[in-house]
């Protein structure tokens, strides 16, 4: 019986983790299944984009993964059943629950309101397609003049900001930042990016949090009201909650414990990647949620399942950074090199030639999740214990 591999979410890390398998394994020796709730591919470091109004090319799973031996299942994850090795999927013809004999856990994270009062009730995210064209739709509907409120100071926010200002010069765009602008940039980093912002016009308020959230405004925690039509928020993500309600070691936030190989602590054919998994980098500190973070921990996920399955040396993939790659604009950029650890140097490329950069970043990481079974070529091994249990893999319900 084939070794079932199954992977749960088709963002970057899923997606490239389920095609490097594919890329490693012979399809006689292993059934891989990637479960996704949405048809196509995300690129969601360009959700900023979607929602200033720019159209992206469509990428549907059923083009990228024809042919590679990887099943695509358009279906909702529902529970994980780390004991009974099952996970409960809905789709369209009802409930099902699939068995699985190694797990690689992908579902990523969503937007954190960080429980300020009115932020899901009145705060736009682009976290996600979906909130993502709900800002979109919500900016179109906006007259010359209104406020758009971005808060949090992040690359996330960054971006958004830029992005919304450059879309929109008739409106009035402002950031709201915790710290100072860009104070985890190098000097040369927060001079760029304040250069930008004073010339697309965006007002920076400093050192603010907020405390609340209305329709038409926001409250800081120092009592001052500022303007805002919109509200975006981007203050950080939180993980899935589908782990949290499992018997897998997490973190307080819900991020599943991994070793180096990604491989859960407490149940070893779980492997978690992306957002949803804490990842230690250099010095033995937490990687940041980023597909910077991500895309490593998925070649070293695929590439640590394959090498046990095949009884050969499981390598290990480097997790570490090397820059920080932040789009002001369509025309305007910034690359901000880093530590191993992700501290910035002195270094940096800002202007045109860096907003090339990020863009060809982009392109790349696209790339290689559209092209699953391409790039650089390696040797499909057999299996040399199989490890699936008898039965069909499927068990349907109403």
């Amino acid at each position: 019986m084939k070794h079932r591999i199954i992977v749960l979410g088709a963002g970057y890390t899923g997606a490239i983790a389920a095609g490097r398998l594919a890329k490693r394994l012979r399809a006689e020796d292993v059934a891989i299944t990637l479960v996704n709730a949405e048809p196509d591919f995300v690129e969601r470091v360009r959700m900023h984009q979607l929602a200033a109004g720019q159209d992206l090319a469509p990428r549907p799973f059923s083009k990228m993964f024809a042919g590679t031996g990887v099943e695509v299942r358009l279906a909702k994850v529902t529970a994980v059943d780390v004991g009974r090795r099952t996970v409960a999927v809905t789709e369209a013809n009802g409930t099902q629950e699939l068995e699985y004999d190694s797990l690689v856990y992908a579902l990523g994270s969503g937007w954190d309101d960080q429980g300020v009062p009115g932020t899901t009730e009145h705060a736009h995210e682009i976290a996600g397609r979906a909130g993502a064209l709900r800002l979109r739709e919500r900016l179109a509907g906006l007259a010359a003049g209104q406020h758009v409120l971005v808060v949090g100071g992040g690359l996330t926010g960054l971006e958004a900001a830029t992005e919304i200002a450059e879309a929109r010069p008739d409106l009035d765009v402002a950031l709201a930042a915790r710290g100072g602008l860009g104070d985890w940039l190098s000097p040369k980093g927060r001079g760029h990016v304040r250069k930008v912002f004073a010339g697309l016009g965006i007002t920076v308020h400093e050192h603010t949090t907020v405390a609340g959230v209305e329709a038409d405004r926001v409250a800081t925690s120092d009592g001052t009201s500022v303007p805002a039509a919109v509200t975006v928020w981007t203050t950080g993500f939180a993980v899935h909650p589908i782990a949290q309600a499992t018997a897998l070691e997490v973190t307080d936030t819900g991020q599943i414990v991994v070793d180096r190989t990604m491989r859960s602590v407490s149940h070893p054919d779980v492997y978690a990647i992306g957002d949803a998994a804490m990842v230690m980098g250099p010095g033995d500190k937490p990687l940041r949620m980023s597909c910077a973070t991500g895309t490593p921990a998925a070649w070293q996920a695929a590439d640590a399942i394959a090498a046990r399955l095949t009884g050969t040396k499981v390598p290990t993939t480097p997790l570490r950074y090397f820059n920080q790659c932040i789009s002001l604009g369509r025309k305007e950029g910034l690359i901000q090199y880093v530590t191993a650890d992700d501290r910035a140097v002195r270094a940096a490329l800002t202007g045109r030639f860096a907003a090339l950069y990020k863009e060809l970043v982009c392109k790349g990481a696209a790339w290689g999740v559209a092209n699953p079974t391409l790039g650089m070529p390696t040797r499909r091994r057999p299996v040399v214990r199989k490890h699936g249990r008898t039965g069909s893999g499927v068990r349907a319900s109403a």
